[in-house]
């Protein structure tokens, strides 16, 4: 009688693990977003790249800083993926390197479709989904992507001005989720994660 009561038990269980919807949007999600993710890394380590030939050092360290916190949100969006039992496809980022000002300009519309549109549409899917790490990594990308947005409107209106050389020369950027800081004000922990400021990533 006890056998057959775990084999009964043992097959409900199976059951209802097969039958528990796949998250199909969320999982279409995390691949795009590890393809934008990871196209914004190699983007903006160009740019960081063509800043210093332009002789705009202090934008080419936030570019820098922001290459690396796109890649940390890439990693963070694989491993959901991962966990899912899904793996992304290879693909070879696509992008063109055009002067300091107009990747300024490439960047700000990056962001600004990230946080408009992309993120608030991922999340809206995982919540419906009920996918909680895929939630929690876009939550992460979406609220860094908010402060790239205002560092790279604050470096188009410095490098407009003349007043490139005011801008900050070093950032900060949480290896865990990618929050990124001024290194001339960052918080002990991570606002959006909790990570100690002794593991954030200075350039």
């Amino acid at each position: 009688m006890k056998n057959l009561l775990f084999f009964a038990l043992a097959g409900m269980i199976a059951f209802t693990s097969c039958n528990q919807p796949k998250p199909v949007k969320t999982i279409a999600d995390l691949k795009d977003g590890i393809t934008g993710e990871t196209t914004a890394s190699a983007k903006y380590a160009a740019f960081s790249q063509k800043a210093i030939e332009e002789g705009y050092d202090t934008i080419a360290k936030f570019f820098d800083a922001a290459s690396k916190a796109e890649a940390i949100h890439a990693e963070n969006h694989t491993k959901a993926l991962e966990e899912m039992g899904e793996k992304m496809d290879a693909f070879t980022p696509e992008f063109e390197v055009k002067t300091t000002a107009e990747n300024l300009r490439e960047a700000i519309n990056g962001e600004t479709y990230e946080i408009q549109k992309m993120y608030p549409q991922f999340l809206a899917d995982a919540k419906e989904e009920k996918a909680e790490k895929a939630e929690k990594s876009f939550s992460w990308a979406f609220d860094t992507e908010k402060k790239h947005l205002q560092f790279y409107q604050k470096a188009i209106e410095a490098l407009e001005g003349g007043n490139e050389s005011k801008l900050s020369f070093s950032y900060a950027v949480c290896p865990v989720c990618g929050n990124t800081y001024d290194a001339n004000n960052v918080d002990e922990k991570c606002a959006f994660c909790q990570t100690g400021k002794d593991k954030f990533i200075f350039n």
